[in-house]
């Protein structure tokens, strides 16, 4: 079938298993003997740190699609909107050596980047309640996910940090995911604070 525009659509052409619509393989069966490929010519074991860096950042960046799932306000869906594509821009950055000939296609993290999360988190914390101590993650689904999103930020971190201690790699995504976690966690406290939830203080040593 062909629409209005002259399009052929999806429904009239055939595929095999392993195609997609524009004829790439679902499935390479290069990664069968557990590597994997870095932006480049470059072979890793699927478990080398690098991959794990870009995994989980791969990883925060789904948890940010399901807090979107979840109906965020218009202004919030279209911050989180941004910060998924930015997320992709910082795989990039890890998934590419420094020094390679495919630096050039990609767009490394720099200050500017930390500075406009930076802006963001001034922007949500005059919608949150002022911060008076550690709070219980939950809530809204809204929130709740967003919390979640901040621990795999955190740990996104943690595995970049890793990375630098064993190889070369652009030392502003570090920063720039520690930032992203401090605005997902402001974020999660807006979004109770417009729906009116309340939220619960660690009280300390409360299980006695």
């Amino acid at each position: 079938m062909v629409d209005r525009g002259g399009t052929l659509l999806p429904s009239t052409i055939n595929l095999s298993p392993s195609t997609t619509l524009w004829g790439m393989k679902l499935y390479t069966k290069t990664g069968d003997g557990g590597t994997t490929g870095l932006y480049g010519a470059d072979r890793v074991s699927k478990a080398n740190i690098r991959v794990e860096a870009y995994g989980t950042v791969d990883e925060l960046n789904s948890a940010i699609g399901v807090t979107r799932a979840h109906g965020p306000s218009q202004e919030m869906d279209a911050d989180l909107e941004y910060l998924q594509n930015a997320l992709f821009d910082v795989g990039a950055d890890l998934a590419t050596r420094s020094g390679t000939t495919y630096e050039k296609k990609i767009s490394r993290m720099d200050e500017q980047d930390t500075a406009f999360i930076e802006a963001m988190i001034d922007r949500y914390q005059e919608g949150a309640p002022p911060f008076t101590g550690f709070v219980h993650p939950g809530g809204t689904p809204v929130a709740a996910s967003l919390h979640v999103a901040r621990t795999v930020a955190r740990r996104a971190e943690r595995e970049v940090i890793r990375l630098l201690h064993e190889e070369d790699a652009n030392a502003h995504v570090q920063v720039y995911l520690n930032r992203l976690s401090d605005l997902l966690f402001v974020m999660a406290r807006a979004a109770n604070q417009a729906a009116g939830v309340g939220e619960h203080a660690w009280l300390v040593k409360g299980r006695r």
